[in-house]
């Protein structure tokens, strides 16, 4: 005899993302505002720093502790300020999640606590993943200070590391309390980051925003010289399309195989792994679009002008459209390695028009090593 029952769980997930600047300002109220979605206070607060912004931005520990104080009652900070690796490294073992598991042993933060993880998109997963594993979730807020953090890894819903040699290998789907961008955090960045993070804006307008697509090549010769304002407006709707897609897309903890938002990474990841980092991730989606955008119209998909347009206007925001490792790079594997990523049927978008996308499940190996060929000619 068999007895079965069906168990119904609905959840629903709302997170305010707030776009703004000098967020530590004591009249700013983002953060305030934040703390106070969370009921009376004083909440415990710990709070995770990325190196390369504690280095580039050494008064922001006491613009925090100056902005809390301005606010007393909201929150209590618990400990000082972990700083913790940036970039690439705080993904690379468990180091910074084991560190995050310390930070709330320690400090005694609980489920009604906060973790304010303020760093790069590798560091936003890395201490999410340890507040998230921490009594199997303390509440945090995101405050992204990178492009690339700001305008998608900040804004979704998942965290985790690199294992096995393997992006993102470990990890979990676990929203954030809050998300927020202070734009004039990217005031500290290098030139060669806040560049990098302009990628997965041209990413997501081809497969979802054509009008879009036609303002970045607008604001191209403001882009390529990183003018503040055309920066904080390209992020900005970048966030906002990435947020409409996993509100809308039907699939927000990815459940399915279909990856809608990750034309061309098949080839960035690929790249991330052979090049142990070097190139950052938005260097790698640049070339990754490249590559999937003429084997669109080599398949016949996408119309020679529109192609064409697609990487002009990567070149014309100071994006290499070419790598050296790709030369090498194995793209039967790199594409398995993606299938496997993806937990199930091959799913790969490409283009069939800009603004629109087409769902493939095989891959013509012959055609996207010449696409491969013509990239590298046009480096030459």
């Amino acid at each position: 005899m068999i007895i079965a029952t069906t168990q119904h769980i609905a959840l629903s997930f709302d997170f305010p993302v707030i776009f703004t600047r000098h967020a530590f300002a004591p009249e700013n109220d983002a953060l305030a505002g934040v703390l106070r979605l969370a009921g009376p206070g004083p909440h415990r607060l710990g709070v995770v720093v990325d190196s390369g912004l504690a280095a580039a931005d050494p008064g922001l520990a006491e613009r925090l502790s100056g902005y809390l104080a301005a606010h007393g009652g909201l929150a209590e900070p618990a400990a000082p300020p972990l700083v913790v690796a940036g970039g690439e490294r705080a993904k690379a073992d468990f180091s910074v999640v084991r560190a995050v598991w310390e930070m709330t042993h320690a400090a005694r933060l609980c489920r009604q606590s906060f973790v304010l993880a303020i760093g790069g998109g590798a560091v936003l997963d890395a201490a999410g993943f340890g507040a998230a594993t921490a009594h199997r979730g303390v509440r945090l807020i995101r405050m992204p200070s990178t492009a690339l953090a700001q305008n998608d890894a900040g804004v979704g819903v998942k965290c985790g590391i690199n294992f096995f040699g393997r992006k993102n290998y470990l990890g979990s789907f676990a929203p954030p309390f809050a998300v927020i961008n202070d734009h004039a955090l990217l005031d500290t960045l290098p030139q060669r980051e806040a560049r990098a993070g302009l990628a997965e804006a041209v990413k997501v307008a081809l497969v979802r925003d054509a009008a879009f697509f036609e303002r970045l090549a607008a604001l191209a010769p403001r882009l390529a010289v990183l003018e503040s304002d055309a920066l904080e407006e390209a992020n900005r709707r970048c966030a906002e399309a990435h947020l409409a897609h996993i509100a809308t897309g039907g699939d927000p903890f990815e459940l399915g195989s279909a990856r809608p938002l990750d034309y061309g990474h098949w080839a960035a990841h690929a790249l991330e792994e052979a090049t142990r980092g070097e190139v950052r991730h938005g260097e790698a989606v640049a070339v990754g679009v490249a590559l999937d955008t003429i084997y669109s119209r080599m398949a016949g998909l996408l119309g020679a002008d529109a192609a064409a347009a697609v990487l002009d206007l990567l070149e014309a925001l100071g994006l290499a459209v070419w790598h050296p490792a790709l030369a090498s790079l194995d793209m039967a594997a790199a594409i398995e390695a993606f299938r496997e990523h993806l937990g199930g049927r091959l799913h790969l978008s490409l283009l069939a028009g800009i603004g629109r996308r087409i769902e493939v499940h095989e891959i013509d190996l012959a055609r996207m090593a010449a696409a491969r060929e013509e990239l590298s000619k046009r480096q030459r």
